[in-house]
């Protein structure tokens, strides 16, 4: 049960009033629209999780849109499932890699399918159609020089369309890449079950 006296209750009105209409003059000067270039980046868990949820955003509006999926191979994840059974008129779908570096031992085989992603990629930024495009992964890709950072950000900054929005998702994003970017998220890692012995698990890893 609340103590708050009625003086208690008008100050807090007052106080949020205050808040709303400084918050408000701050809204009305934010007039631009414009595609984005987001990267989500950090040791936390999350990157792709977080740039699935804009995707599905954008289904959610009848928004067309691409993912494509540099490294992570030919796992059945529940993102992949659900948009290539239910949303594949509105979002197409690729997954390139054929896993992850330690998995094929293979580098020239891991640059040519990076390169093939980069080139479908590019495809599907240059499609006037496609809201938003998710590079998942890409920034592992970069950090290991299977595709150069040079090009992919004179490719973002001079070629992709004003309002298409780029998601590019991957612990350990080039700086050159940040510098460019319109939004970045690090994804803090504080706790992660595989330290307990918790393997990856169906529902919340994929």
């Amino acid at each position: 049960m609340s103590n708050e006296t009625p003086e208690d209750l008008d100050r807090h009105a007052s106080k949020m009033a205050k808040k709303k209409a400084a918050r408000d003059k701050i809204m009305a000067t934010k007039t631009e629209k414009r595609g984005l270039v987001i990267v989500h980046t950090g040791k936390g868990k999350g990157k792709s999780s977080a740039a699935f949820g804009m995707i599905f955003r954008c289904i959610a509006h009848d928004m067309q849109c691409a993912v494509v999926q540099f490294i992570k191979g030919g796992m059945s994840t529940g993102e992949r499932d659900l948009i290539l059974g239910k949303f594949q008129d509105t979002c197409s779908f690729y997954t390139m890699g054929e896993g992850f570096t330690w998995e094929t031992q293979d580098k020239s085989r891991d640059i040519e399918m990076a390169s093939a992603a980069w080139e479908k990629a590019k495809e599907l930024i240059r499609d006037p159609a496609n809201t938003m495009v998710l590079l998942d992964e890409i920034n592992i890709a970069l950090r290991y020089d299977y595709i150069g950072i040079n090009e992919v950000v004179a490719f973002l900054v001079e070629e992709k369309p004003e309002m298409t929005h780029v998601v590019l998702t991957g612990r350990n994003a080039k700086e050159e890449l940040i510098e460019i970017a319109d939004l970045v998220t690090e994804m803090e890692l504080v706790k992660h079950p595989f330290r307990s012995g918790i393997k990856a698990q169906i529902g919340v890893e994929f």
